[in-house]
């Protein structure tokens, strides 16, 4: 009965005319930075976060998860017809997309994208809706060393699955963990590393460092790397719809990406990009057309495009009931969240009944808005991509200045945005993730606010994160996790102390 009630709740939240109107932009404004190249879901959800302070909590998450999952949606359409990826998740639909666009089948691969990514957001909001709560309900059982244990093991997660280096990686994340440091010690009541700078003391603003390394970093790689390119453009031949054929193919491969795509994408850190990488793989094994992956088969967006919008989903999970990001874009919205007064967290199912299941709600309303706006519309998302790159640069630079100058009137702030800007670029260059940073600074005073207050019950024994079994797994999560690159050099190095070396292929 409970159930129904809440149900009932979120359709009465988020049917109201605002809600209604900012679900419409949301996802209207995600699928246009899908669309555009470089931008993503994590910059777009950054540099649009000033338009969230006049808002309710509700109302601000309505209109983030719109940009997020329209922005998952918004990548498929380039990658097919011009083979240029909206966002990282999208790189692989360009595999076989944009073979089929060159094969005049570019109609079949827009409706496989926008069908699957409409059934695997609508499973993966079911699914949030039937495991929320009872996710919440163990969550509730976590006390200060389990949720210390729990963001330890989320960072580790990030951190592995995030660039190509290890050693990188790790720097990045001691970068945000650092950052998060800055301010009043909330205990001692002692600045630090403020360097006398009194505007520091209440820490670097979330909005200051998100932009700077995501929105104004695109910016300075976008001018650095300007050249002339000409793209291939290719028109829509024979419709928009599948064939019976191609419905054959489809229905498999998109039931594959959506129970890959949610799981994977509820795995903290892991992030649809991930998904998208294991669906291909899955379906490399699993189609009966595997033969024909790379050359324009159906099931190599399908299932791609239905696991990265499951994915989003799935890390949705782990912001509303553990107030811990499953990805980046989660963690920005986390950042965004606690901008404007609310904390995500075990409680908010019983706290906030409104906020979340208004949520849910939304974003079945935003899947239907979605497919219902993206069929339609291609051709004018593609004449999106005739839109000078100088004219873009200058939007993003103006929207970026305005957002960070409105929130304190600080000229200190743009001063910092531009600093991290440069500091993003840099390490663009040095292929150093940025992902990691803006997990740090969104849970490291968290993690040591937990990790004091357990180390106040145990008088100071860094025993009690291993003698309470869930915090002990979850460490052993964490510590499997930050060594998992390294695992098959281990193995190799057995076998060859043993002499049982692999066979030659």
């Amino acid at each position: 009965m409970d159930f129904w009630h809440n149900v009932t709740l979120g359709f009465s939240v988020a049917g109201t005319p605002v809600n209604l109107l900012l679900c419409l932009v949301g996802v209207f404004l995600g699928t246009v930075i899908g669309v555009l190249p470089g931008i993503g879901p994590m910059t777009g959800v950054a540099l649009l976060i000033p338009l969230t302070f006049t808002l309710t909590p509700t109302s601000a998450i309505i209109l983030m998860a719109g940009i997020y999952y329209g922005a998952m949606y918004g990548g498929s359409t380039t990658s097919i017809l011009v083979n240029t990826p909206g966002e990282s998740a999208s790189v692989v639909t360009c595999i076989d997309g944009y073979q089929m666009a060159k094969q005049g089948r570019a109609g079949p691969a827009l409706a496989a994208a926008a069908i699957g990514s409409f059934i695997a957001g609508t499973f993966a909001t079911l699914m949030l809706m039937i495991f929320g709560p009872w996710v919440a309900q163990i969550a509730l059982r976590f006390g200060p060393p389990e949720f210390f244990s729990l963001m330890v093991a989320a960072l580790t997660m990030v951190t592995s699955l995030a660039g190509r280096s290890m050693v990188k990686a790790l720097l990045s994340t001691f970068f945000g963990l650092a950052i998060a440091t800055i301010g009043i010690d909330m205990q001692s009541g002692v600045p630090r590393f403020t360097f006398g700078n009194p505007e520091l003391m209440d820490g670097l603003e979330f909005l200051t460092v998100a932009i700077g390394l995501f929105a104004l970093c695109e910016v300075l790689v976008n001018l650095a790397d300007m050249k002339e390119a000409v793209q291939e453009r290719l028109s829509i031949k024979g419709g928009l719809w599948m064939n019976k054929e191609d419905w054959k193919r489809f229905i498999p491969s998109c039931i594959r990406g959506t129970l890959s795509g949610f799981f994977v994408g509820g795995i903290a850190g892991a992030g649809a990009a991930v998904a998208s990488f294991v669906s291909y793989g899955i379906e490399k094994k699993a189609s009966k057309h595997r033969d024909e992956l790379g050359k324009g088969a159906i099931e190599g967006v399908t299932g791609p495009e239905s696991a990265n919008n499951a994915a989003a989903g799935g890390a949705l999970i782990h912001l509303l009931c553990l107030g811990i990001p499953g990805s980046g874009t989660t963690a920005i919205m986390l950042g965004a969240l606690l901008m404007i007064g609310l904390q995500p967290g075990p409680l908010l199912f019983q706290q906030q009944p409104q906020f979340v299941w208004g949520l849910i709600a939304s974003m079945y309303i935003g899947n239907v808005m979605l497919l219902v706006l993206n069929l339609p519309l291609v051709g004018m998302w593609v004449k999106l991509l005739d839109v000078p790159l100088y004219l873009l640069l200058n939007f993003i630079i103006l929207f970026s200045f305005l957002g960070v100058y409105t929130m304190n009137n600080s000229a200190q702030d743009l001063l910092l945005m531009v600093g991290f800007g440069v500091i993003g670029y840099l390490m663009k260059r040095l292929d150093i993730p940025a992902t990691p940073i803006i997990l740090g600074i969104v849970l490291g005073r968290l993690m040591e606010e937990k990790m004091r207050q357990s180390l106040v019950i145990s008088d100071g024994s860094l025993m009690i994160f291993l003698n309470r079994p869930i915090s002990l797994f979850l460490l052993i999560l964490a510590l499997v996790s930050i060594t998992n690159p390294y695992w098959k050099q281990i193995g190799a190095g057995i076998r060859r102390l043993f002499g049982n070396p692999r066979p030659a292929d």
